[in-house]
């Protein structure tokens, strides 16, 4: 089913069909349904903004942002930003995107997490990130109208204890890699969780390097 309200649709290609199925098989109910809803505000705040946007690629940017917390495809050492791109490029390089389309959507998840930057980028990076910002944090709730968001919410159920039901899927996901969150804003989930947990501070590893002066 997709929205009928404003002309918003999931594309009906081979590719954001087998996205669905991928991302459906592979993430919570919780991941699922939120990343969904970041699809669809994403959506809407392109239509709002007046913008052209690849419909395709957006919704496999939306779609993948949050993989990388899913055990299957959570690696060791990086950022789960870095390995949700790695396997969203994986998963297009497998349709034939081009690489400059595939590394709008690398750089759209992988970007989803920093504020201040991805705005100013093409449209489906700028995009991703409203998308989660909307879901997530609320950020442009009131540019929605309440028939949108019950359009949204019926289609892909909000859980009453979202808020904390995703902080949570949040440290599940990167609490076995805590240096990954340096200087973006998964150090607060590990800090809200583990209140004991001292992050890495940026003056302190400038004072700590090996130059002398």
């Amino acid at each position: 089913m997709s929205m009928n309200i404003t002309g918003i649709r999931v594309p009906d290609s081979k590719m954001a069909r087998e996205a669905t199925t991928f991302i459906r098989d592979t993430e919570s109910d919780l991941l699922f349904h939120h990343s969904s809803r970041v699809y669809y505000w994403a959506a809407l705040a392109g239509q709002q903004r007046g913008l052209t946007v690849d419909q395709e690629l957006l919704y496999v940017g939306c779609m993948f942002h949050d993989i990388g917390l899913t055990h299957e495809h959570c690696s060791c050492d990086k950022r789960f930003e870095v390995d949700g791109a790695n396997a969203a490029r994986a998963f297009l390089e497998g349709y034939g995107v081009k690489p400059a389309d595939i590394d709008k959507v690398w750089t759209a998840i992988a970007l989803h997490t920093t504020p201040g930057i991805p705005e100013f980028m093409a449209p489906e990076i700028a995009l991703v990130t409203a998308g989660v910002e909307m879901d997530v944090l609320g950020i442009g709730y009131d540019n929605f109208s309440d028939a949108e968001i019950s359009v949204v919410t019926d289609l892909h159920p909000r859980p009453a204890a979202f808020k904390e039901e995703i902080i949570q899927a949040f440290y599940d996901g990167i609490k076995h890699k805590k240096q990954t969150t340096f200087g973006n804003v998964k150090a607060d989930v590990i800090q809200d969780k583990e209140p004991a947990f001292s992050p890495l501070n940026f003056c302190s590893v400038i004072r700590q390097s090996r130059w002398k002066g």
